[in-house]
């Protein structure tokens, strides 16, 4: 039993030095990463909150997790994009003439970072609304 007990030690400490030496390597890795998301833009919004680090190192790995969200966002609004165009075609004339390329609106990136917990609220446009602009155009009639 006390063998048994000592295996599964030795076990946990190679497993946690892997762990150590694969997150070593990639904050290594980072060193000569160029994010998308600029240091000064990241290192801005850090500092807003009440974070400084001058380890670079940090910085890009902010970058990095921020890159992945907007990805994962934009990834999704895509879904919505394409189930929205989907069910907009019922027939098969309708979907010869429908233009192949997705059209995203912000319905659904609004649907895409609400998954997220994002709330958004986007005023209602002139065009967004058929009736805008009625009331005008039939008093100048």
């Amino acid at each position: 039993m006390n063998q048994n007990l000592h295996q599964q030690q030795q076990q946990s400490n190679e497993v946690r030095h892997d762990d150590d030496n694969t997150l070593t390597e990639f904050l290594a890795s980072l060193t000569d990463y160029t994010p998308t998301i600029p240091d000064e833009l990241v290192e801005h919004y850090l500092a807003k909150s009440g974070f400084q680090c001058p380890d670079v190192r940090l910085t890009r790995l902010v970058a990095v997790a921020a890159q992945k969200f907007v990805s994962d966002i934009a990834t999704d609004a895509l879904h919505h994009c394409k189930a929205r165009q989907a069910a907009g075609v019922r027939d098969k004339k309708d979907k010869q003439q429908r233009d192949k390329r997705p059209v995203m609106n912000m319905e659904d990136l609004s649907k895409a970072l609400q998954e997220y917990g994002v709330n958004v609220k986007h005023q209602e446009y002139f065009a967004d609304n058929p009736s805008a602009g009625l009331e005008s155009a039939s008093r100048d009639e």
